[in-house]
């Protein structure tokens, strides 16, 4: 089944439409070790919904669980509106080129080229002349703020910030509509962070993209997200704009965002 025949099957649930990705009752453990038990969330098409929760949370485990890396124990995970548990092997590779993923610190190929590392989706899902792929390459390291001679530089190369949006440019490389971010910010100073912030958001707006973004950055929370989800207690406590979350009664959410940290950030 090609991308076209599944995003536009009738069996689409109407009632989803502006739900990208629907989880419910999800359950992740290893071994004994239970991350998640009965968690539910949505994100909506066109927003950016940060992911924050103190450590061990399992932010980066949830990310990984909707995108497949992980499989849950109980649950359901919806993606436009597709239960991703029940697609046959075609169908599933169709589903994922619909989400591009920068993962923490890039995760580039460091014997690749940054032209070359973007081309890597390109070529799992296409089977394209050399001349276009590298057009598209250029494009996407453009549209990710990168100097075109970045293309022929290797991840050793770069600098922790251009690392990070050579990382983007390839999550770009499908033209994707949903972007799964796991601590893009992480590591980078505060003007580069702040750059990269600005970034994300007006791709976000100029592409429709809907982006989930896993962070433990208030600064982010406050300038690029639509709404903030909390995982603790093993479950999303609140998800909801930011003004309503930091009102949200719990010890956690008080430390986090009514901290010294929260208020430089204008959050408190």
């Amino acid at each position: 089944m090609d991308d076209m025949t599944l995003k536009n099957s009738p069996s689409a649930p109407d009632a989803d439409k502006d739900v990208v990705i629907r989880v419910r009752g999800l359950k992740t453990a290893f071994g004994e070790h239970v991350v998640h038990e009965n968690l539910d969330l949505d994100v909506y098409r066109g927003e950016i919904l940060g992911v924050v929760g103190g450590s061990g949370t399992g932010k980066s485990v949830l990310l990984k669980t909707i995108i497949g890396l992980n499989r849950q124990v109980a649950g359901t995970i919806e993606i436009n509106g597709y239960d991703q548990s029940a697609l046959s092997l075609a169908e599933e590779r169709a589903s994922r080129q619909d989400w591009g993923v920068l993962f923490q610190d890039g995760a580039l190929f460091s014997s690749l080229t940054v032209a070359q590392n973007v081309q890597v989706p390109l070529r799992e899902y296409y089977d394209l002349p050399m001349d276009v792929m590298d057009d598209l390459a250029r494009s996407k390291i453009t549209m990710a703020g990168l100097p075109l001679d970045a293309a022929c530089k290797f991840p050793s190369d770069l600098s922790g910030g251009m690392r990070k949006r050579a990382a983007l440019a390839r999550s770009l490389a499908l033209d994707p509509h949903v972007l799964f971010l796991d601590e893009p910010t992480a590591g980078l100073d505060p003007i580069g962070a702040a750059a990269f912030d600005g970034l994300v958001k007006d791709l976000s707006r100029s592409l429709g993209l809907t982006v989930f973004l896993v962070t433990h950055d208030l600064d982010t929370l406050f300038r690029v997200c639509d709404r903030v989800a909390v995982l603790g207690d093993r479950r999303i406590l609140v998800n909801a704009p930011l003004d309503e979350v930091v009102k949200f009664d719990h010890p956690w959410v008080k430390d986090y965002f009514g901290g010294p940290r929260g208020r430089a950030a204008g959050i408190s």
